[in-house]
């Protein structure tokens, strides 16, 4: 078979740089075990592309996460995925003799001349972006001004990428307990961010903000950052201001959602992402009470304050449906006992549908969810009372089916245990494992009574 043209190389190397890493992986692994002429030198090509991604990572580590979006919604700054291959293609360009430095994983980010050879690449990016950006960002598609002003910023944040680097390399230690000399090192990094660019600073924080996978752990950084020991009177007319804003302006996005939020309604959010949002906004809220003194006329204070209002009475009004909700599913009437005297029993002809349940279920799941944060959305007495409430009418109805199976008065056996089954899994949604383990011994036991009173059936019986 013949080999690829060099129009074949040059479409399939546009199509490859596309392609995610892990695709790229499992490509790589399907082409190896073809035959073919042409089939080797694809194999060829993409051990090459693997091998310039794994460089790439490398050196362009401190701004890998600013070519994708935050997986968490919060806005950042970032920038079209499809300028990163052109821009390191470019910047490879200037220096290839030294792209070797970065091919023996086992030392380079412990070998300081290897994380020089890397900054220098960084140097070299922030030269081609001013110099081509025609062929950096093609104009094609954006708006003149955006794309302006994205090549700025590019070119700005890897201007401070040597700074970046160093940051990263501090990071877990900065968001946890630092001492006074990684604190002194922080704001001697902003102070050169500074130099080196009159924003510089914040948007060293940028590129720090990239890597942290949980948005609010900003917060700590902003406040060692500076002096102000988190007043928001101070911090809200400063340049860090943006981050905050940022993290408001996300939980008022999701408590929209979680206002809006209807078990069984047609378009409402999907149980996870509600869960999601309630966890994310509780975590975020407590962040900024631990980080920052909230002044309680300020900008801050009064959206924090709201947004704890509104999640406060959507999870009221969800906990105190849910008991009605949960009666839905275990219907009980009164019979007469003795002379006027009644009691209740499980009206066992009367089981729920699917939807009830499903209803139901929903409802307890977020309860269940709400544990972490209720504390900090102000529900949590509300939240322990109606668990409490739950088991023990769930306990006693359990009890009723079961004196209903063992009477031999249920409509459907079956239908009864399995009634006691999907209240176990109820009880396991909002933590009650005692209650669960002990509705199941019961209707464990009732349906071991069912089966030793059936009388066996044989031949010689019938």
């Amino acid at each position: 078979m013949a080999e690829l043209s060099v129009a074949h190389r040059a479409v399939l190397a546009q199509m490859l740089e596309r392609v995610p890493d892990s695709v790229l992986k499992t490509l790589s692994m399907a082409v190896g075990q073809m035959p073919g002429e042409r089939a080797r030198a694809l194999s060829e090509m993409l051990a090459d592309e693997t091998t310039d991604r794994r460089r790439r990572a490398f050196a362009f580590a401190p701004m890998l996460p600013m070519f994708r979006p935050r997986p968490d919604g919060v806005g950042s700054l970032t920038f079209p995925s499809a300028v990163l291959p052109r821009l390191w293609k470019a910047a490879a360009a200037k220096e290839p003799a030294l792209l070797t430095r970065f091919d023996d994983i086992r030392y380079r980010e412990q070998d300081a001349d290897v994380v020089a050879v890397a900054n220098r690449f960084c140097v070299a990016a922030s030269g081609v972006i001013r110099d081509q950006p025609d062929i950096i960002w093609p104009a094609a598609g954006w708006d003149p001004a955006a794309r302006d002003e994205g090549l700025r910023e590019l070119a700005a944040c890897f201007d401070l990428a040597v700074l970046a680097r160093r940051g990263i390399v501090a990071l877990p230690a900065l968001i946890l307990r630092p001492s006074e000399d990684q604190l002194a090192e922080l704001r001697l990094m902003i102070r050169d961010g500074a130099e080196i660019a009159p924003d510089g600073g914040p948007r060293l924080l940028e590129i720090l903000f990239a890597h942290l996978g949980e948005a609010a752990l900003i917060l700590r950084l902003v406040i060692h950052s500076s002096r102000a020991a988190g007043k928001e009177g101070v911090l809200s007319k400063s340049e860090m201001a943006v981050f905050v804003d940022r993290l408001i302006g996300e939980v008022e996005a999701r408590v929209a959602r979680i206002a809006a939020f209807r078990p069984g309604r047609a378009g409402a959010a999907p149980e996870a992402s509600l869960k999601a949002d309630i966890a994310w906004c509780g975590e975020t809220l407590a962040e900024l009470d631990r980080t920052f003194q909230l002044d309680p006329d300020g900008a801050w204070g009064k959206s924090a304050r709201e947004a704890r209002i509104r999640i406060n009475r959507t999870l009221s009004a969800t906990l105190k449906s849910t008991e009605k909700a949960l009666e839905k599913i275990m219907p009980t009437r009164r019979v007469q006992t003795t002379g006027r005297m009644t009691r209740e029993v499980a009206a066992l002809d009367q089981l729920a549908g699917p939807e009830a349940v499903e209803t139901a279920r929903v409802m307890l799941t977020l309860v269940g969810a709400i544990r972490s944060s209720a504390q900090v959305f102000g529900c949590e007495s509300l939240r322990y009372q109606l668990v409490q409430s739950v088991i023990e009418r769930v306990t006693i109805y359990v009890d009723l089916v079961v004196e209903v199976i063992n009477a031999g008065e249920a409509p459907d056996n079956r239908a009864a245990l399995n009634l006691i089954e999907t209240l176990a899994r109820l009880l396991l949604l909002i933590d009650a494992t005692d209650a669960a383990k002990t509705a199941r011994r019961r209707a464990a036991a009732a349906s071991a009574a069912l089966t030793a009173a059936t009388p066996e059936t044989s031949p010689r019986a019938a």
